[in-house]
């Protein structure tokens, strides 16, 4: 059977459902990514992106099984610069960071913080030769200073099952 899980802002407002097994379940410290949360995290009574470590939690799906179910018109996109091939998604009615799409991509990187339920654990820790925080990294998984070759084969194999139609 697989599993629906329901993210939504912290008003209510929109809703999101990811169906089935996310591709990877990760913390990234990447310079856009800690960007990111800083600029959503600036918006007025917006919702945490940013773990307190400066990390910032997702849970990547295929995009054909990633969908806004509700409030879709009141999702607003971010860009950190003009050309970014990277937006990140903010419902405007809270102000609750939502989700990150990469353009080129055909995946969605949810914020973990929105989903409800029990989720899957974290895998790995990535970028974390970027990290700014000077609390204690955990060593709960494995942590890469960069993207690992891991995340990358996640990506294309899930890329791969979508063209066979799985």
């Amino acid at each position: 059977m697989s599993v629906t899980r329901t993210s939504h802002c912290r008003c209510g407002q929109v809703q999101c459902v990811a169906t089935g097994d996310p591709i990877l379940s990760t913390v990234c410290y990447c310079t856009d990514c800690q960007a990111g949360g800083h600029l959503i995290e600036a918006l007025p009574g917006a919702a945490p992106v940013l773990d307190p470590d400066g990390g910032t939690a997702y849970l990547t799906y295929r995009d054909d099984r990633f969908a806004v179910v509700a409030g879709k018109d009141l999702i607003v996109g971010y860009r950190l610069k003009d050309d970014s091939p990277t937006q990140r998604f903010v419902a405007s009615c809270c102000n609750s960071g939502m989700f990150v799409k990469f353009a080129p991509g055909h995946w969605t990187s949810t914020y973990r913080h929105r989903f409800d339920g029990l989720l899957p654990p974290v895998e790995m820790r990535t970028k974390v030769g970027r990290r700014t925080s000077g609390l204690p990294l955990p060593d709960d998984v494995p942590a890469y200073r960069g993207f690992p070759l891991r995340l990358f084969w996640r990506l294309l194999t899930s890329r791969l099952v979508m063209l066979v139609g799985r």
